[in-house]
């Protein structure tokens, strides 16, 4: 999966420009993916303008970074920062910028106490499920969207700068799911996007089902009325329909029905949140989902191989009447549910709502 975060030449494209941003990142990826069963996570921050951004250096260090463990790989173009608490890629900006897209779920600053708390900010991970547990799972400690992003990550000791780049490995343990899952980090110099291969292993002595989705979440003040989404979804439908059928009524991006009020344009989050999610499936080779402030001329989008995450899941939230929140996610399910509904129900519009993986045996997503 690649996360791309462009310098927008203002003034601000059309929604259809968005599409012309689908040929130049695939061709990104190609060039860079291998195809193991693993699950791969690209993202890039990138420059498209005419002129010069830097840092005074380039480098990858583990330090603390506005009250949080983190590790951060920087170029003469961009930083990234990945919070160790939790995982989460909480930080991603160009180099002239301070515009973090992904700031959402933190507002710690520099100087504030250390704050080593768990949690999810910015872009997490979802594993071992994506929604809530059951309620007996709930009692056995199981959070909501599982323990990717409540646990702590660790940083192996072979990172560092190579002639490719800036490149780092970490890893975290799930203990009640009984995985654990691999992250490698590359952010080649001079380049404004980041890829990112994690590698999922049952430990367990049994094979599982489970499901990966990655929730990139955007917020203010990249996120306003204006900002734009765009993304290669088709048929869709939003969260919180009724068994047997929870995906009726079903709609087409960039719609979205939102009970017997009028049909909702998803590219867009003024003052009303409802539909709250909405997941959409990828019928191409590739999935992307971009978002772009015009009036900053900035632009993140994320691609990656629909075999290995074929849905695409928006989140949306509002507060005051303004938007707060964005999410982005994509990943292995469309259906926000404990594992006792998704089997029952199996698959929406002919996709799986959950993966299995057998011991011993690893899933790679790239």
């Amino acid at each position: 999966m690649i996360d791309h975060w462009y310098k927008w030449p203002r003034p601000g494209p059309s929604s259809s420009t968005f599409f012309s941003l689908k040929k130049p990142l695939k061709e990104k990826v190609v060039k860079v993916q291998t195809f193991h069963r693993h699950i791969h996570f690209a993202g890039a921050l990138c420059a498209f303008c005419c002129f010069t951004v830097s840092f005074a250096t380039a480098e990858v260090m583990e330090t603390t970074y506005k009250s949080r463990r983190s590790l951060i790989l920087k170029n003469e173009t961009c930083a990234l920062v990945i919070d160790l608490a939790g995982g989460s890629l909480r930080d991603f900006h160009l180099g002239d910028s301070g515009i973090n897209p992904l700031n959402w779920g933190w507002s710690s600053a520099e100087g504030s106490p250390l704050d080593e708390k768990q949690r999810a900010m910015g872009h997490f991970l979802c594993l071992d499920r994506w929604g809530p547990p059951s309620e007996s799972e709930a009692k056995n400690g199981m959070p909501y969207h599982g323990e990717a992003a409540n646990v702590v990550w660790k940083v192996e000791e072979n990172f560092g700068r190579s002639s490719a780049g800036f490149n780092a490995i970490m890893h975290a343990e799930l203990p009640l799911a009984g995985l654990s899952v691999q992250r490698s980090v590359s952010l080649a110099p001079n380049v404004s996007y980041a890829l990112v291969s994690e590698t999922v292993t049952n430990q367990n002595p049994l094979g599982r089902i489970y499901n990966m989705v990655q929730h990139p979440s955007i917020g203010p003040p990249f996120l306003t009325p204006d900002t734009i989404v765009d993304c290669n979804g088709q048929l869709g439908f939003a969260q919180g329909g009724s068994m047997p059928m929870p995906e009726s009524p079903s709609f087409q991006w960039p719609t979205a029905l939102n009970g017997n009020s009028p049909p909702v344009d998803m590219r867009r989050l003024v003052d009303n949140d409802e539909p709250n999610v909405v997941s959409y499936v990828v019928d191409e080779e590739y999935g992307w989902v971009t978002a772009l402030n015009q009036e900053n001329g900035l632009i993140i989008g994320y691609i990656w191989k629909t075999e290995h995450y074929p849905w695409i899941d928006l989140w949306r939230r509002v507060e005051e009447g303004k938007p707060v929140a964005r999410g982005l996610e994509f990943g292995t399910t469309g259906l926000h549910q404990p594992f006792s509904i998704l089997t029952e129900k199996l698959e929406i519009f002919n996709r799986p709502l959950f993966e299995h993986l057998d011991m011993p045996n690893k899933n790679v997503f790239d």
